[in-house]
């Protein structure tokens, strides 16, 4: 039988695949953005965190502090840090939902 090996091992190797960390993100972002932060924080520190700095415009300790769980970024700077691991947003249509009356005061 193959020996196991630590999961953040693997999770490193699979998050230098960008499919992978596009995977990744999705299935986080679908659970809050604390969650979302924290995982593009893995994938920034897989990638080099003094590189992805570099290459989002940012100085390193403006970017640890802005993928920490309490981290509140720009959008423009979310859009480099994302470009930066080789990866953008993309928007899509929701299904449909039941919608429910908007109470408008006056």
């Amino acid at each position: 039988m193959p020996r196991s090996r630590p999961y953040k091992t693997g999770l490193n190797e699979r998050l230098r695949d960008p499919d992978h960390v596009a995977a990744y993100l999705n299935a986080a972002a679908k659970e809050s953005q604390d969650v979302f932060m924290l995982a593009l924080r893995d994938v920034a520190e897989v990638h080099k965190i003094g590189k992805v700095a570099l290459a989002a415009g940012v100085n390193r300790e403006t970017l640890y502090r802005t993928l920490s769980a309490r981290g509140n970024t720009t959008f423009a700077t979310l859009e480099s840090i994302l470009a930066a691991v080789g990866v953008e947003i993309h928007y899509r249509v929701r299904g449909k939902r039941k919608r429910t009356a908007i109470a408008v005061q006056g």
